[in-house]
């Protein structure tokens, strides 16, 4: 028998840490998998450089055929039972094809993920569009850092989780890191914030909760949850106050500064000490460790962005970032932490309900027509923008009566999420492909096996914009097959024979063409590039088919297309693309990618970032007599997402067997609660039920409930589903709720 080793990456979060994938054949495979697989250190990878979560190092346990679907399932007298693949897809095309005859297209919605490659994204969204016509598709990345892509385009003029590398964060002075606990989201990524303070930086880290990753920090404040943005105006208050802004970065490289600048002057730090619970002290003490060093950074996750005012809390954090001059100066700026595996890559080419590939936008005519070139089809027949993920789920039921859902689990996910669990229950069709089977595919009239990770080829991208390559290392089990073919043959079976390729390469070389002068730039990157040079950051153009002297200024076409390229970001072309401090050079040669963006221009029609003036306003739901405590909700170490997937790990379970209640022991005085004890937890949208965790590491206003879980201790029942006016993301971080000891 002989040993292969694959180079891959992990499927669980944004870092998509490099591994090795050992494959030993296994003598006596009886068609269910491809032999005995391990994970090995792969240090070649920069992101990592070998060190791995334990949900990264027991991920081959998932490819065992015990754990995951093998089979298609089809309801029949209220039951699942096994079914053919022909029998399956049959019944899903039957089921899309007589909604849309009985209600219309927008009857269809699709629901994707953001784990899917972003081939697979790219594929759904033009199933969505140019096979079923429907404007109702969006994804579960809407949940994840929608806020974050939205403060970035306001400011920025685009949307990159980070514009820096990972490996500038130790370099840099005093990081900021708001919402976030990297120690248990992105463990591999602790030791970047490690080698900062070993380098002489400072961290500072903004969270209800003392986390294991502010156990780290050299300053530890613990805002009241939902208050963030009360926060950052705070400490602009204060940069502005104590004469510590950067006036010849703001005059030569932003706009808008009047308007901010006196937003945050009406939020002096006595008022944002009452709001948020932050001391003056606290506050003039992070002021000036961000400020007395020559290069600082401003990261946020889930916490400020989980809001309904997550966009403009975003915006607040940028603010302070432009008024200290960093953003687009080395190892400093504004960074988002993606979450999902392919969050970046899945909101860019076409899965968000108001998205083109290459981040193009829908309705903007110029971004129509190329695209609707490469699909072959005429621009008037691409539906215009739908509703966001939770508007589309909320909708089903009533204007959307069948739903085709991929690799995601909103039953355990979604805000309100009993209410959401109703709604699909309430839909006339329910088709789900998944690896295994979800709460959400309990429901369903037809669910579909598809192929994992470690079983196909595919590139994602990365929370710094680096395309990757993860490679198949094994044959997946007999009876499985990939979600490129189910769209293929759905698409055939639905009247579209060309166009749905199965094979990713192929699928990849359509988004690179798709992509080509949009903001989000694939056309330069190739499968080869990707396995030779460890990912490419985009934007990254086709070799020009003019050259220019590579000072990033001059007009320039695409050699994807004959035209100038489309994009909404007027003159952000493949020369001028903003930071590309690795210049464009001669036709023929080739984009080395764009690690840094920003260093030259911001991708704003005039090169210069945007401030955005803000205020201060409360939560969707404030604690009253009748729900006095905030509840926030997270992640632990060994669960990821919903858990559909990591609790079929045992290792994983042992480590985190189920949902716990965490509060202060003064609230826990106050109820008589005891360490163990199930208390309930209710809200205005239901009630949970879980163990008591009593711990000084909380605000004895707050409680905090992870959300990896079904059943009675579900924390999304719980969960307020407030949305952002420009983002659409939910409030998750936040609501009010009454807590009661179970028995």
């Amino acid at each position: 028998m002989q040993t292969s080793v694959t180079p891959t990456h992990c499927p669980y979060c944004a870092l998509q840490c490099g591994m090795n994938l050992t494959s030993v054949p296994d003598s006596s495979n009886d068609g269910n998998g491809g032999g005995v697989v391990e994970v090995t250190e792969r240090a070649d990878f920069p992101v990592n450089r070998g060190a791995l979560c334990g949900k990264g190092r027991t991920a081959p346990a998932l490819l065992s055929s015990g754990v995951r679907l093998t089979t298609p399932l089809i309801r029949s007298d209220g039951a699942l039972r096994p079914a053919t693949w022909d029998e399956a897809l049959d019944r899903i095309a039957d089921g899309l094809s007589r909604t849309r005859t009985e209600h219309g297209p927008d009857a269809c919605g699709v629901f994707g993920g953001g784990g899917l490659t972003n081939e697979k994204a790219y594929t759904l969204g033009k199933f969505a569009r140019v096979v079923l016509g429907t404007s109702q598709i969006d994804y579960n990345g809407r949940f994840c850092m929608s806020s974050a892509a939205a403060g970035g385009i306001r400011a920025f003029g685009l949307d990159r989780g980070l514009p820096f590398p990972l490996e500038d964060i130790p370099k840099t002075g005093c990081v900021i890191l708001v919402g976030s606990n990297l120690a248990e989201t992105m463990p591999p990524a602790l030791r970047y914030l490690t080698e900062l303070r070993d380098n002489g930086g400072k961290l500072i880290v903004i969270d209800p909760r003392r986390t294991r990753t502010a156990e780290q920090a050299d300053l530890h404040l613990a805002p009241r949850p939902g208050t963030d943005l009360a926060l950052a105006l705070g400490l602009l208050h204060l940069v502005v106050a104590e004469g510590r802004t950067d006036e010849a970065y703001i005059q030569e490289r932003t706009s808008g500064w009047e308007e901010a600048r006196a937003a945050a002057m009406a939020h002096w730090p006595e008022y944002v000490e009452r709001i948020t619970g932050v001391s003056v002290p606290e506050l003039r003490e992070t002021v000036r460790m961000f400020c007395e060093t020559e290069s600082a950074m401003v990261l946020t996750a889930r916490g400020p962005e989980q809001q309904s005012k997550g966009t403009d809390t975003v915006g607040a954090w940028i603010n302070l970032c432009l008024a200290t001059g960093r953003p687009g100066r080395p190892n400093s700026g504004y960074g988002c932490l993606t979450g999902q595996g392919n969050g970046q890559g899945g909101r860019e080419h076409g899965q968000k309900a108001d998205q083109l590939p290459g981040y193009r936008k829908l309705d903007d005519p110029a971004a129509r027509r190329h695209v609707a070139e490469v699909w072959g089809v005429d621009p008037d027949s691409l539906p215009g923008p739908g509703r966001s993920a939770y508007e589309l789920l909320d909708a089903m039921g009533t204007d959307i009566h069948a739903l085709l859902l991929m690799a995601s689990n909103p039953v355990v996910s979604a805000p309100r999420a009993a209410h959401i669990e109703e709604r699909l229950r309430s839909l006339d069709f329910l088709a789900v492909a998944d690896v295994v089977l979800s709460e959400t595919a309990e429901l369903a009239d037809v669910v579909l096996p598809v192929a994992q990770w470690a079983e196909e080829t595919g590139t994602t991208t990365n929370l710094e914009g680096r395309v990757l390559l993860r490679r198949q290392a094994i044959t997946p089990p007999d009876g499985i097959r990939s979600d490129l073919h189910v769209m293929h043959e759905l698409a055939a079976r639905l009247g579209v024979e060309k166009g749905f390729p199965t094979d990713p390469e192929e699928v990849f070389e359509e988004l690179r063409r798709a992509s080509a002068g949009g903001p989000a730039d694939y056309s330069g990157i190739t499968y080869r590039r990707l396995a030779e040079e460890n990912g490419v950051f985009w934007p990254c153009p086709a070799a020009p088919t003019t050259t220019t002297t590579g000072t990033g200024t001059g007009p320039l076409k695409s050699a994807a297309t004959e035209e100038a390229p489309h994009t909404v970001v007027p003159d952000a072309t493949a020369a001028n693309r903003p930071g590309a401090e690795l210049p464009v050079t001669g036709a023929g040669e080739v984009h080395p990618g764009t690690p840094r963006l920003f260093l030259d221009r911001f991708a704003t029609p005039d090169g210069r970032a945007r401030f955005v003036a803000v205020n201060h306003r409360p939560s969707a739901e404030e604690p009253d007599a009748e729900y006095p405590v905030l509840l926030t909700t997270g992640r632990v170490v060994s669960q990821y997402q919903s858990g559909a997937q990591t609790r079929r790990v045992d290792e994983l379970n042992a480590a985190a067997p189920g949902p716990f209640v965490e509060l202060h022991p003064r609230l826990a005085e106050r109820l008589g609660a005891v360490e163990g004890e199930p208390l309930a937890i209710v809200s205005r949208r239901g009630r949970a039920v879980a163990p008591a965790r009593i711990t000084t590491t909380i605000r004895p206003d707050t409680v905090f409930m992870p959300f990896h879980w079904p059943g009675e201790g579900r924390a999304n029942t719980l969960t307020n589903p407030a949305l952002d006016p420009i983002s659409r993301m939910p409030e998750f971080k936040t609501c009010a709720v009454r807590v009661e000891r179970a028995s």
